[in-house]
């Protein structure tokens, strides 16, 4: 019984294996955006609706926001377009709003549905560092980030069921639990961790593509370690943290600053046509 799980098991993980554009990563994505797309709307619309009162949008700072977003957004429009993803292009609401709130962070949801906190623009401190923000986070939605954590979720779920109903067998049942609990913790966090690299560098890309300075994306994380360190906060060893240290970013980000220009310039002359 539990061979033929497993066989079923590898066999849909094999079928459901996709490839992240530019990066050449595979993933897996069991999920459709048409299960995914309505939900993520709707979570955004309710998500506004509780912070109606925070929304600062139709501010001079809330307008810069929307621009780089849109001019974000027009970059990866024009290269799903100009290789085979026109329907996904489609499928895309983009959204941006500058929230009140001194936290740092921003997000985007599936679909382009992108919200920046107030608490992050003094890190982004200029325009180039807005669109690197906006880039990563507009790339976790292209590489479909959440829907293959769901995805993971799912294989889990298997994987508890793989184990409930194996035999008898102590040490298959040992080897077996040992394996879906590296998957369900420090698995996990590692895999958090490479969304947030694969984010990072697609995210430069299309911040390059959109004619912003990729050199402030290392700027931006720098600005980050050093309001880390003035707040004193202790950050966990990385391989227990669900994101790269700063120190990891800003070293990653400069050695693929070359090949992100490069990029860009080719996908950029390839989507000169499709320009608005």
């Amino acid at each position: 019984m539990r061979r033929i799980i497993t066989i079923i098991f590898l066999l849909v993980i094999f079928v459901q294996c996709s490839t992240v554009p530019i990066t050449g990563r595979k993933r897996l994505n069991f999920v459709s955006d048409a299960e995914v797309l309505p939900m993520s709307f709707q979570q955004y619309n309710g998500f506004l609706k509780e912070n109606t009162k925070k929304i600062i949008s139709n501010t001079s700072q809330g307008r810069k926001l929307e621009l780089v977003g849109k001019n974000i957004a027009s970059a990866v429009d024009r290269f799903m377009r100009a290789n085979g993803m026109k329907s996904e292009a489609d499928s895309y609401k983009w959204e941006f709003n500058l929230i009140k709130d001194p936290t740092i962070n921003a997000w985007c949801m599936p679909g382009g549905k992108v919200v920046f906190y107030t608490g992050i623009m003094p890190i982004c401190a200029n325009t180039d560092g807005v669109a690197a923000v906006m880039g990563h986070e507009v790339a976790h939605a292209f590489a479909k980030h959440g829907q293959e954590r769901m995805s993971s979720a799912q294989i889990q779920q298997l994987g508890g069921v793989a184990v409930a109903l194996g035999t008898n067998n102590n040490k298959n049942s040992e080897l077996w639990n040992l394996a879906y609990g590296a998957g369900s913790s420090l698995g996990m966090l590692k895999f958090s961790r490479t969304h947030e690299t694969e984010a990072d560098k697609l995210g430069l890309v299309f911040m390059i593509m959109a004619g912003y300075k990729g050199e402030e994306a290392v700027n931006v994380w720098i600005r980050m370690s050093e309001n880390e360190k003035k707040g004193g906060r202790q950050t966990p060893p990385e391989f227990l943290s669900t994101h790269p240290h700063s120190e990891t970013r800003i070293a990653d980000l400069k050695n693929y600053l070359p090949e992100a220009k490069r990029l860009a310039a080719k996908y950029n002359q390839q989507t000169s046509g499709s320009r608005d």
